[in-house]
């Protein structure tokens, strides 16, 4: 034990904040009457403790820190008492103290060790920062007063928790440090205050009240006498479990500082600086294991083989296999032999590391990933770490299960966005549904039938900008391809009959020269099956088998099989082109009706959906029960139908200046049908869009998609032409709002001046279709009103 004085204010400026008194009364007064209620063979012991303070007149006494010493065998008595009987004061931290936390003058071995090693190194973590040691001081004498003389318990309590960074390892220790007032009275002279709870309760429950509590509760009216004790625990494994913990609940931090957080507790956990750790979550895609992702770069493996390029197919055997059979696995070291039944461990060994473990982590008994163990020197995995870390196993589990939960929310978010997003104007309705088909199931409905999604009484608006002749385009880019491959096909059996005679081969030149021939007229889909089947049951078996067995040739045949590959053949080459070209086409019409309808949602919330066939198609559905928050007035409907005219042109004007990008010359067609009698719609679950309603609903639908191909009446001339905008409609005041638009548009300059009035010819169960039908200006530069 020592009596040497340490001072526990780090030098700083602590002026007394009350009067203070070192004595053992309040002790003494304790063991009294501990004699007189305890009824074991403790009250003996306390009565001969008692006995030594009386006889040696150390009652009554106000001692100095600094004269310890000379009270040491009253001091080992009071340790005697309070501390339990098996303590080993070199490994146990207890200190006695002046009433106010100040100084320490008995202590300890293990608490003296540890203050002369670490005090300057200490760092309190559960205080605001810059808080000085005299403030704690006041909050202590305060807390005291409020519980002793007042009955009022304060919500922070005489415990601090520190950190120091440990020289020997470079990792951090935890250290709890408690004070125990018990041994303290508090003398009061004069009057005592009087004071509410609620002029104390901001105190109370804030650190940052001190002030308030300093102007009503003077402390020079007190006096505090007696000692306290100041115990201080390790609790630097809890703690690193606790940060796990805190992790886990931290939505602040992102997936990568998590990881490094946990793994950080971890190495903590194990208390050596030598042990890493990794850990790597079973991300899969369509139950396939992928792990080209951010989420498992905390893996060394995953590093290793990466770095050291691993084989792709070798590394998922591996993690199937482990998959299969998930075990705990130690290499204390990494030897040829372990590599010759293990070979993911050359990897590792290339990496520097010399031993290597895996635990597997359950989460509702399934395998969700990994915890790794690992070193750059050869340690031997002891009993003791592994207890230790299996407490950690369930909060990792947790961890991994986060990460793999938000993985797959991640790609369910790109597949809602990029495929079958619900959007916000309807959004509501589906959470309405939703929530009424969850209340049924809460209800124990068996099997309840969840309703459907509908909206009544919304005006549709139809919208189509095609490819023209798309299959005449694509019929030639076939034909101009198997004209090519054929001639190479051609070239290359020639070539063979002038080195190998062979009558058959001559029989393959004259069959290709009737396939050349055939396919110069128009090619029909049973044409392009009988040539593909020709070339794979008769051509391409007989030039293997050349390739095969005669190297001379091989140089020409190859050229031939080259010309059949689909990404890079020259036999494809047309039909690359097209799509291609049709591909950026309606690229940039998706993408400029993305950006563009963001004005019409904000005049008035509406459902848009496009549809791609060659081109792209569009339905437009905007009316009060889409939005039944807002007001809907037919002037909205107005809105929309203007700006549906003006963003075709817009669209006309974008794609005809694509043109010297195209591959292939392609030109678009713009039809738009106008109906001015509002439907119903509801949402199809199977093919999870909006459909139309009722007989008279589903006509409108049948318009829609015949118009396409319309023709004029008493002529064989299309409706719709590149360079034009056709609108279908029914009604003369149809015709008459849209004239408007058309001559608004005309002098904004997206349109020219060549309105036509057209009839269209009867369609099969449709009548009375008329058109309009203009130009559009090309000369101008694409607006941005």
């Amino acid at each position: 034990m020592h009596t040497e004085v340490l001072n526990i204010s780090k030098n700083e400026c602590s002026i007394c904040q009350v009067e203070t008194c070192l004595t053992f009364n309040p002790f003494v007064e304790h063991l009294k009457e501990r004699i007189a209620t305890e009824k074991t063979l403790k009250s003996e012991f306390y009565r001969y403790v008692l006995g030594r303070f009386e006889h040696d007149i150390c009652i009554d006494l106000d001692m100095r820190p600094s004269d310890a010493e000379k009270y040491r065998e009253m001091l080992e008595l009071i340790y005697s008492i309070l501390t339990p009987p098996i303590a080993n004061e070199k490994e146990f931290y207890w200190a006695l103290s002046t009433p106010v936390p100040d100084k320490i003058f008995f202590s300890t071995e293990a608490f003296y060790d540890f203050h002369s090693s670490h005090h300057s190194n200490l760092y309190a973590l559960n205080v605001p920062k810059n808080d000085m040691f005299s403030d704690r001081q006041k909050r202590f004498i305060y807390n005291l007063i409020l519980e002793r003389m007042y009955g009022f318990s304060t919500a922070m309590k005489n415990e601090l928790l520190f950190s120091y960074e440990d020289p020997e390892t470079g990792l951090s220790r935890y250290f709890n440090i408690v004070t125990d007032p018990r041994f303290v009275e508090i003398e009061l002279n004069g009057e005592l205050p009087e004071l509410s709870f609620d002029t104390i309760e901001p105190y109370l429950h804030s650190h940052a009240s001190l002030e308030l509590i300093e102007q009503v509760l003077p402390l020079n009216i007190f006096k505090f006498k007696g000692f306290s004790i100041i115990s201080l625990t390790d609790i630097t494994l809890t703690h690193a479990l606790e940060n796990i913990r805190t992790e886990l609940v931290n939505h602040s931090s992102n997936e990568d500082e998590q990881y490094a957080h946990v793994i950080s507790s971890l190495k903590t956990l194990a208390e050596s600086p030598g042990i890493e750790f990794g850990l790597m979550p079973f991300l899969t895609i369509n139950n396939e294991p992928v792990f080209d992702n951010d989420e498992c770069s905390k893996s060394i493996l995953l590093k290793a083989a990466k770095e050291f390029n691993l084989a792709e197919e070798t590394f998922d055997a591996v993690v199937d296999d482990y998959n299969q059979n998930p075990r705990p696995i130690f290499f204390n070291s990494i030897t040829d032999d372990k590599i010759g039944k293990f070979p993911f461990l050359q990897v590792l060994k290339q990496a520097g590391i010399k031993s290597y473990g895996i635990f597997p982590v359950y989460y509702n008994k399934k395998n969700v990933g990994i915890m790794e163990v690992y070193s750059y020197k050869e340690i031997v995995f002891y009993e003791k770490l592994l207890s230790k870390l299996q407490a950690t196993i369930p909060l990792i589990a947790q961890l991994l299960q986060n990460s793999i939960d938000q993985f797959e929310a991640r790609i369910a978010g790109v597949i809602k966005h990029k495929f079958t997003s619900l959007q916000p104007s309807v959004q509501w309705k589906f959470n309405e549904v939703a929530w009424n088909y969850l209340k049924e199931k809460r209800r124990k409905k068996k099997n309840p039938e969840i309703e459907t999604v509908s909206f009544s009484h919304v005006y549709p608006l139809f919208g189509a900008i095609d490819i023209r002749n798309s299959t005449v385009e694509r019929n030639s880019a076939l034909q101009e391809d198997l004209k090519s491959l054929l001639t190479i096909l051609i070239d290359t059996l020639r070539h063979l009959n002038e080195h190998i005679h062979l009558s058959l081969t001559g029989k393959l030149v004259s069959k290709c020269e009737e396939w050349l021939e055939r396919i110069s007229g128009y090619i029909t889909t049973n044409d392009e099956l009988m040539l593909d089947t020709f070339l794979h049951n008769d051509v391409n078996p007989f030039l293997e088998h050349f390739r095969n067995n005669y190297p001379a040739e091989r140089e020409i045949i190859d050229k031939y099989f080259d010309a059949m590959n689909e990404e890079t053949g020259a036999s494809f080459e047309h039909r690359r082109g097209l799509e291609t070209s049709m591909q950026l086409i309606n690229t940039s019409i998706n993408q400029y009706l993305e950006q563009a309808q963001t004005e019409v949602q904000e005049s008035f919330p509406c459902y848009f959906e496009k549809f791609r066939t060659d081109g792209v198609e569009y339905d437009i559905y905007i009316g009060q029960s889409i939005a039944p928050q807002r007001v809907f007035d037919t002037l909205y409907l107005k809105n929309i139908r203007l700006w549906q005219l003006r963003s075709m042109a817009e669209i006309a004007r974008m794609t005809n200046d694509l043109s010297e990008q195209l591959s292939r010359p392609l030109q678009t067609t713009h039809l738009i049908f106008i109906h001015s009698n509002p439907i119903d719609i509801s949402f199809r679950n199977d093919e999870r869009r909006f459909d139309v309603e009722g007989a008279y609903n589903i006509r409108y639908e049948v318009i829609k998609k015949r118009i396409d191909k319309v023709l004029i009446a008493g002529t064989f001339e299309r409706l719709t032409q590149p360079g034009k905008i056709a609108m279908v409609y029914f009604n003369p005041t149809e015709a008459a709002e849209y004239d408007e638009y058309v001559r608004y548009l005309q002098a904004q300059g997206y349109l020219l001046d060549d309105l036509e009035y057209l009839e269209l010819e009867e369609l099969q169960g449709v009548s009375g279709l008329k058109a309009l039908r203009v130009g559009v200006n090309y000369q101008l530069p694409l607006l941005n009103n």
